[in-house]
């Protein structure tokens, strides 16, 4: 007997994303409120934080990066959004000095994805 044909998933994300581990934290702006979040997962166009605080889609955001890897500092907006778990928030602006921290912060959790813990 023939199995029915698979449907393949799409995803509307334009980069991969990977996990990170409960180290990397940010500190964010969004409405003149000030607080610090685990970042859930990251990707060069985006990340996923846990908040308890929510935000309407469409909220700007401003976020500073608390890892070894240097400055990094980008603006984003609300995306997605699950009340109880975090914010999906899509980079806005990413400074040329703030960019090559940004690219080696993924290169080093994608790494610790890959070793065995």
């Amino acid at each position: 007997m023939k199995s029915p044909p698979q449907t393949p998933s799409y995803s509307r994300r334009h980069t991969s994303r990977v996990e990170s581990p409960d180290g990397v934290w940010v500190y964010w702006r969004c409405d003149g409120i000030d607080d610090v979040a685990r970042v859930r997962d990251l990707s060069t166009g985006g990340l996923f934080i846990a908040t308890a605080s929510p935000k309407p889609v469409g909220t700007k955001a401003r976020l500073d990066f608390l890892v070894q890897e240097g400055q990094i500092r980008v603006e984003g907006i609300v995306r997605h959004s699950e009340p109880g778990h975090g914010l999906g928030l899509k980079f806005t602006a990413l400074t040329e000095q703030d960019s090559p921290h940004l690219a080696a912060l993924l290169t080093r959790l994608r790494s610790l994805s890959r070793s065995p813990r």
